[in-house]
């Protein structure tokens, strides 16, 4: 029986955890809560509760052979993943697993103004995030290579699904960037990043990088509108770039303002992912009920 351990087993975690075991798998999730820990039990999953911010604090780990998928977020502060490398350093001293699968984020790529940006890009974020995604990288890929383990890297879009609508944005009315000043931006709806993880365990190979977008770019206030239409609330008001640095939080003006295209020609040709929702509109229809 195939071993998965994956450890962050939360929104995209626990679809994935699902995708395996209704395939077979032996699936063990490692995640910080108690009660969400307590339902996966419940579903027939084996736990391990911890948190990654004390090295001292986590137990030895049941790795070894495992297909090993990693998807904890980076701690809040700082420009290094201190819960990456404190997982490491516990998967240092157990049986190493089979592969890895670190899911990234696409903010440790440069900003580039609307560009196109694949695998080959420059990494030089911009970001305190996207250098702590970087660095985690960097620390797997670094294990990888003292322990022979292969590691696979998803460097993924702005996730979407049930439940992962912006509907305190739109309820509360905040502000959103004018259409026209409003750059490119990437999603992935969450079922169909769970399927990549699949198929990057099953195909992927030591060392690769795959983009992970639905290949659908559009300007984050037009995503915002498209959310909003969806649930039939009405549309936040738009304002300049000028004024949106000042009424907007730090984190939602580095959303609203990202111009990028990601490239996920790699991910569809090499990991033969079909996707179920390549655009917006079929992965809004998704979210709703009924």
């Amino acid at each position: 029986m195939q071993k998965i351990f994956i450890a962050g087993c939360g929104y995209i975690g626990g679809r994935v955890a699902r995708l395996y075991r209704d395939s077979g798998a032996d699936v063990t999730c490692m995640l910080r809560s108690p009660e969400l820990a307590a339902t996966l039990s419940g579903e027939g999953f084996s736990t391990v509760t911890c948190s990654l911010d004390k090295a001292e604090e986590i137990p030895n780990l049941d790795t070894a052979g495992s297909i090993l998928h990693y998807l904890v977020p980076p701690p809040g502060g700082g420009i290094a993943d201190t819960r990456a490398r404190n997982f490491i350093a516990a998967l240092s001293r157990v049986q190493k697993p089979s592969k890895i699968i670190y899911v990234s984020a696409t903010s440790v790529y440069s900003e580039n103004s609307g560009g196109i940006v694949t695998e080959e890009s420059e990494t030089k974020p911009s970001s305190a995030m996207g250098k702590r995604r970087l660095d985690a990288e960097k620390a797997f890929l670094q294990y990888g290579a003292a322990t022979g383990t292969p590691v696979v890297i998803l460097r993924v879009s702005g996730i979407y699904g049930p439940g992962r609508l912006p509907l305190m944005q739109i309820s509360q009315g905040q502000a959103l960037l004018k259409e026209e000043e409003s750059g490119p931006s990437n999603r992935i709806h969450a079922d169909d990043l769970a399927a990549v993880c699949l198929a990057a365990a099953e195909s992927g190979e030591a060392g690769e990088i795959f983009n992970v977008s639905d290949g659908s770019p559009t300007s984050m206030t037009s995503y915002f509108n498209a959310c909003a239409d969806a649930l039939k609330m009405p549309r936040q008001p738009q304002v300049p770039l000028d004024e949106a640095r000042l009424v907007m939080s730090p984190l939602m003006f580095s959303y609203v303002s990202e111009s990028r295209v990601i490239d996920n020609n790699r991910m569809l040709k090499r990991l033969k992912v079909n996707l179920r929702y390549p655009d917006i509109q079929t992965g809004l229809a998704s979210c709703l009920p009924g």
